[in-house]
């Protein structure tokens, strides 16, 4: 499939979905997919900076769009971290790219988690959601061979939903498997 088939879906199914789901009066109401951040922290880049060049690399693999670190905001003695140090990556996907990476994380890297029953669906009460991923190898983008350490990364769903549950439904009928989906 190409990248505008989740688009197209949208338009053509989602839209009328959630329009008699929820009563909407205009196609306006309906929420749409804002963006997508993926992101990683990296605690242990502050002991060794080529955490962050591998995770750099892997991340803009995976999204197909450059990642770039995110900084300290002060200084912690505790933690030896000093402001402005870089202790993670993350990247924000709109658009075309964003459609490509859902298809994809939908189609190809959820199934691949062994023992995968389905995602959960707690949202942040405003209709977004974050789903937590515990290994990058995942991805088909990913070389196992080539990984030096396993990393998790949150993917953060961004919508215009004004509810959880406009939220949920948004992303259950994009094909997001959630668990105990009543339909």
């Amino acid at each position: 499939m190409n990248t505008a088939s989740l688009k197209k879906d949208y338009a053509e199914r989602i839209v009328p979905s959630l329009m008699k789901e929820f009563n909407y009066k205009t196609v306006m109401q309906v929420p749409v997919l804002e963006k997508i951040v993926i992101n990683q922290g990296l605690g242990e880049a502050v002991a060794d900076k080529k955490i962050i060049e591998v995770a750099i690399n892997e991340l803009t693999a995976i999204s197909g769009q450059k990642a770039v670190p995110t900084l300290s905001k002060k200084d912690v003695s505790n933690f030896k971290l000093r402001k402005k140090m870089p202790i993670g990556v993350r990247v924000t996907l709109r658009r075309e790219k964003m459609y490509e990476f859902l298809e994809r994380l939908i189609r190809v890297s959820l199934p691949r988690i062994r023992d995968f029953k389905g995602i959960e669906s707690k949202f942040d009460g405003r209709g977004n959601y974050t789903l937590g991923i515990e290994e990058q190898i995942i991805f088909p983008e990913i070389n196992i061979d080539s990984i030096q350490k396993i990393l998790g990364m949150n993917i953060t769903f961004v919508t215009s939903a004004k509810t959880d549950e406009e939220g949920f439904a948004l992303l259950r009928e994009f094909g997001l498997p959630f668990k105990n989906v009543k339909k």
